[in-house]
């Protein structure tokens, strides 16, 4: 039978059943067998069955040094591409940069020296500022809003600084040439870095740049984890497997092999040349996950904790020590500064695209109007934010008998099992399967969006009927303002089931942001362009 020291126990409760428990003549606890404890759930300590023999977390080597057993990767891994996907990053920003001032000198010839020295002042506050704001970390390269945060962040810094300078120094300064430099500096970089991810998250969908992850857990928290990691694969965590409180359960997640138990943590790290260690819900706490972080800072991996918050970004999450605790402070309210950012980014963007599209819309309707009998707009009633109803325009893309002839084709749905679609729907007319291949039917929306009935950005306005099946938190979506485009319109369109629709749309009531709108905006036109999921 093995033997634990003091510095072994995990967690608190195991401290204090220790303290009742006889020691032998070395003054060491002998190993307690499973039991439960009823001040505290099942799962905070490391008293189950283990693979191996139990070392103190504390130790200098918390684990046997042995032989890794034969890793088969694709790649060096994540932790040594991120350096050559760093240097990738920074090859784009400044080629970007030096296209930029050639075309700023391009332009403003014969030019000054002034003009110049400002250009290139620009430029370096911009590069210097993305730095600043940690556009070069790889925790924010990859993946996530971060790296666009820090680009448009940079933009602004590079117009604000030489302002400033300016002023100060009393210095000669081409406003448009700083802005246009800025802005060109902004997009370029933005595109270039767009470009540079989707290589990597190709990279990542065939396995390679990723990170050998370790889920630490049990029951549906564990699962959870390990189905949305390997589901999105371009996050660059593959499991590679679990640990579980005691080897004496039933593995919970069949696909995925399980490497040992709690206790096991830093040997399976080692053995199996883990990169990161991710602890889901309450399988270690408190002084458990304090030792475990010395335990892995000897081995040099990443500890990751996934506190169970369910569809929570990380821009609501505020961490804020306490009284020798970390609580995490979650955002329940938008601020009132990002509502009106996002009422003046709807109507402002709305007025300028209605002035772009609007002969678009004409032609259209034209064309709709000399194709088939009936209106060429086609206006129905939906339902806003807090249940307010409101007509919503389209161009007309079905024959006006559409609704009659719909009860025929009821037994062809190939819907989400809520809303009616047909690939091949009779009820299009051939200008209609036009106008929604390219998404032009949804047009004149931008009228609602100018009138305030909708949003740029949101789930999609729902029929009245669908609202009155509405159970339980599907009624969230009503809380924003409908979309013209959303979440769940750039994740696949009409091929989502819906359930899977409601959870994107849910997701983005409760994070929305502008950065995300942005987003979410850009994928909406790569979406439009290829097709995916419009019929």
């Amino acid at each position: 039978m093995t033997i634990l020291d003091d510095a072994d126990r995990g967690v608190d409760a195991v401290d204090r059943a220790s303290a009742s428990v006889p020691r032998t003549d070395t003054g060491e606890l002998p190993v307690l067998e499973p039991v439960e404890t009823p001040s505290e759930p099942t799962g905070f300590d490391r008293r189950g069955t283990s693979a191996g023999p139990r070392m103190s977390w504390a130790r200098s080597r918390p684990f046997e040094d042995r032989p890794p057993r034969a890793v088969e990767r694709p790649d060096a891994g994540w932790q040594v591409e991120a350096s050559a996907y760093v240097l990738r990053v920074v090859a784009v920003d400044l080629m970007v940069a030096g296209v930029v001032v050639g075309a700023i000198a391009w332009l403003t010839r014969p030019g000054s020296a002034i003009g110049m020295l400002w250009t290139l002042g620009v430029v370096v506050t911009f590069l210097a500022s993305m730095a600043l704001f940690r556009g070069y970390d790889t925790n924010f390269l990859g993946t996530g809003p971060g790296e666009f945060q820090a680009v448009l962040r940079g933009g602004l810094a590079a117009v604000v600084v030489p302002a400033v300078v300016s002023e100060w120094a009393g210095l000669p300064m081409s406003r448009s040439v700083v802005a246009t430099t800025a802005v060109l500096l902004t997009l370029g970089v933005g595109v270039g870095r767009y470009g540079v991810r989707r290589g990597l998250h190709r990279a990542r969908a065939q396995g390679q740049a990723m990170a050998r992850t370790l889920i630490v857990g049990d029951g549906a928290g564990l699962r959870r984890v390990v189905d949305d990691l390997q589901t999105a694969s371009y996050h660059g965590y593959r499991v590679v497997g679990t640990c579980v409180p005691s080897l004496d359960t039933a593995p919970t997640v069949r696909d995925v092999p399980t490497l040992g138990a709690i206790a096991d943590i830093p040997q399976v790290v080692h053995d199996w040349s883990i990169d990161v260690v991710v602890v889901t819900g309450g399988a270690l706490t408190g002084d458990g996950l304090r030792r475990l972080s010395w335990a892995l800072e000897q081995t040099g991996t990443r500890l990751v904790v996934a506190p169970g918050l369910v569809e929570v970004m990380g821009s609501r999450v505020r961490m804020r020590p306490t009284a020798g605790l970390s609580l995490l402070e979650v955002e329940v309210a938008t601020p009132r500064r990002r509502q009106w950012a996002k009422w003046w980014f709807d109507r402002l963007t709305a007025a300028m695209m209605l002035l772009v599209a609007g002969p678009v819309i004409a032609v259209c309707a034209v064309a709709v109007a000399l194709t088939s009998k009936g209106s060429p707009f086609f206006v129905q009633q939906r339902v806003g934010i807090d249940g307010v109803p409101f007509r919503m325009f389209k161009l007309r893309s079905m024959y006006v008998d559409a609704e009659a002839r719909k009860a025929a084709l009821a037994a062809q749905d190939e819907g989400n099992g809520v809303l009616f679609k047909m690939r091949a729907d009779p009820r299009v007319t051939p200008v209609g399967r036009v106008l929604r291949r390219l998404s032009l039917d949804e047009l004149p929306q931008l009228w609602n969006v100018l009138r305030g009935d909708m949003s740029l950005v949101g789930p999609r306005p729902p029929l009245p009927d669908e609202v009155d099946g509405y159970r339980d938190a599907t009624w969230r979506r009503l809380h924003v303002r409908p979309g013209l485009t959303g979440l769940w319109q750039v994740s696949g369109r009409s091929d989502l089931s819906w359930d899977e629709s409601i959870r994107l749309d849910l997701r983005y009531v409760d994070n929305w942001s502008i950065a995300l709108d942005l987003l979410i905006v850009w994928k909406t036109l790569r979406a439009v362009i290829g097709g995916s999921g419009a019929y």
